[in-house]
């Protein structure tokens, strides 16, 4: 097997498992950049793909070959209207914020399998009949070497995230929204003095995070599980959250490591056919995401402080 069959291999797939993190840790991203510590988004990752496979399911026949980009919007709402339990216990009542997101992960579980057994009588839903699968971009495929490696037999949706995290950094960076969100993260007090209301940008940072870990979470389930079950999502909202302290709660440094991850992750579905990797046992592929992600928040990404007020409960008048 030649390097170009290799890449051809390597690269649809590692695309397919980031896409997932990607908006997911965008969502992290957001969130923290307010000044709220989101460790809730393996629970909003879970309820998005709990909504997008049962809205799939449910309106198949309504939405026809646009049921999964439906089913995503529906991920996105119910994402966001779960993270106000988190908004509102950490921003309005003051919650301690790791034990509020600790409470979404176990609330999104329970409350989606709850739902899947009443629905369906049964602990996983149906398998979607309508959901992403591998295309060929038409005109981008057919450019030379580039073509084939990134734009042949691959998923719209990566592309689609990689988009959304050029979007962000646009928004975070380059905008007043972005301007006035970073300032309530990094000095609250003096973003209250300058007249920006401090409550009201965190909220829009945690929901944004609901959105975009549901939109995850529905990716995930319509593009690599096809149903949900207890074990559709199982660590990916962690990955993410890793991903976004990686990249140092940077959109495109959050996108690059999720692309990391994406790899990680994707070495233990191919890695039987790559001449590399084809003789060690599949159960150390399994583990290989988790342990790259220890081995690269412990060793590699050097000093990453987060925002100043990240994790801090704003009190008006308060130093």
């Amino acid at each position: 097997m030649g390097i170009m069959e290799i890449l051809m291999i390597i690269i649809p797939t590692t695309l397919l498992w980031a896409a997932p993190l990607i908006f997911t840790a965008l969502g992290g991203t957001f969130s923290e950049r307010s000044g709220v510590v989101n460790i809730g988004l393996e629970g909003l990752m879970v309820i998005g793909a709990f909504t997008a496979i049962v809205f799939n399911l449910t309106f198949v026949d309504v939405f026809g070959a646009w049921t999964p980009w439906v089913s995503l919007l529906a991920a996105m709402a119910v994402g966001a209207l779960f993270s106000l339990i988190h908004a509102v216990a950490s921003i309005t009542f003051r919650a301690n914020q790791t034990v509020s997101g600790v409470a979404i992960n176990l609330l999104a579980a329970g409350v989606a399998l709850f739902l899947v057994k009443y629905i369906y009588g049964k602990g996983q839903t149906d398998i979607i009949q309508r959901g992403f699968s591998k295309i060929d971009i038409p005109i981008l495929s057919d450019i030379p070497i580039i073509g084939p490696l990134f734009f042949s037999n691959t998923y719209y949706t990566s592309f689609v995230a990689i988009f959304f995290a050029v979007v962000a950094w646009y928004v975070i960076y380059k905008t007043k929204f972005g301007l006035r969100l970073r300032a309530v993260g990094e000095h609250p007090m003096a973003a209250d003095t300058m007249g920006i209301n401090v409550t009201k940008m965190r909220y829009y940072g945690v929901l944004i995070s609901g959105a975009l870990g549901g939109i995850g979470g529905g990716v995930y389930a319509q593009a690599i599980s096809s149903d949900f079950g207890h074990a559709t999502i199982s660590g990916q909202g962690f990955m993410a959250l890793a991903a976004m302290i990686f990249g140092k709660w940077h959109p495109l440094g959050a996108m690059g490591a999720a692309i990391f991850f994406g790899f990680a992750q994707s070495l233990s579905i191919i890695g039987s056919s790559l001449p590399f990797l084809e003789n060690i046992p599949n159960v150390y592929l399994l583990i290989a995401p988790y342990v790259l992600t220890i081995i690269a928040l412990t060793g590699f990404i050097g000093r990453a402080d987060a925002p100043k007020a990240s994790g801090v409960p704003y009190i008006k008048g308060s130093r």
